[in-house]
């Protein structure tokens, strides 16, 4: 059964029209493409798709079927409901405009409300953007940007093949990266975050990946004095933000 959130996104269907959409240098969540489909005009949009780093999915046919009514041939295209920004020009534009630049990483977060009440939080703290990945991550959908109260129009959102390459150019540009963590002892009030810091949150299933563990340059846990061993995801956010905006206030 196709993730329900997919229900609220909105589609173009059929490979010319999706061809043409691309050329034009529309912006695209996603594209779900039939399993088996070889011809060579199919090949053609694939290399495409490749080329301008568009994420897509093989899935049976029966899904597009569940998606689109109508001749779809093959090709289902998720459009993007907000622009995205290379994660480039987003750290860069960070450092450029703020003294103590605050970014967030979601590795894993797959819910669109949480999601949504993380971009609030972050553009009301006067953070600087998110970086999510361009697949396993919650979709941007007109939920997610209700919950959001509009911010996810606000701020900056990049989207990502591979959230490591974001985090090694996060760390070469002075960025410190802090996994926000259960399962280490040191606290978010003893982690430093007085100057640039992107901020990694996981799902409450799984976690930060081990992947972005090891590229951490902290880890740091919420303090947990209850019998429930974690917080929903977008709590733990904006805790750990007004932490950094504590220590911001503290050090200017």
């Amino acid at each position: 059964m196709e993730n329900k959130e997919e229900q609220k996104l909105q589609y173009l269907f059929g490979v010319h029209p999706v061809f043409e959409a691309i050329r034009a240098g529309k912006k695209f969540d996603k594209v779900l493409l039939k399993q088996g489909l070889e011809t060579p005009v199919f090949k053609e949009l694939l290399d495409l798709m490749q080329k301008n780093g568009i994420p897509f999915q093989f899935v049976p046919v029966e899904r597009l079927n569940r998606v689109v009514r109508g001749a779809h041939q093959g090709v289902v295209a998720c459009i993007s409901q907000i622009d995205y920004v290379p994660y480039e020009e987003m750290i860069d534009t960070a450092l450029a405009t703020e003294k103590n630049p605050v970014i967030v990483i979601l590795d894993g977060v797959s819910d669109v409300r949480n999601l949504g009440a993380i971009a609030r939080t972050l553009e009301c703290a006067g953070g600087c953007g998110i970086i999510v990945p361009a697949k396993g991550g919650a979709a941007i959908n007109a939920d997610a940007i209700k919950a959001s109260a509009g911010a996810l129009m606000r701020i900056s959102v990049s989207k990502v093949p591979n959230l490591r390459l974001a985090a090694y150019y996060l760390k070469q540009s002075g960025f410190k990266i802090i996994a926000v963590t259960e399962k280490v002892s040191k606290l978010i009030y003893d982690a430093d975050m007085t100057g640039p810091c992107a901020f990694v949150m996981g799902s409450e299933g799984k976690g930060i990946s081990s992947a972005m563990l090891e590229l951490a340059d902290e880890k740091a846990a919420i303090p947990m004095a209850g019998e429930i061993s974690s917080l929903n995801v977008s709590a733990a956010t904006s805790i750990v933000l007004y932490e950094a905006v504590r220590q911001h206030l503290q050090h200017k």
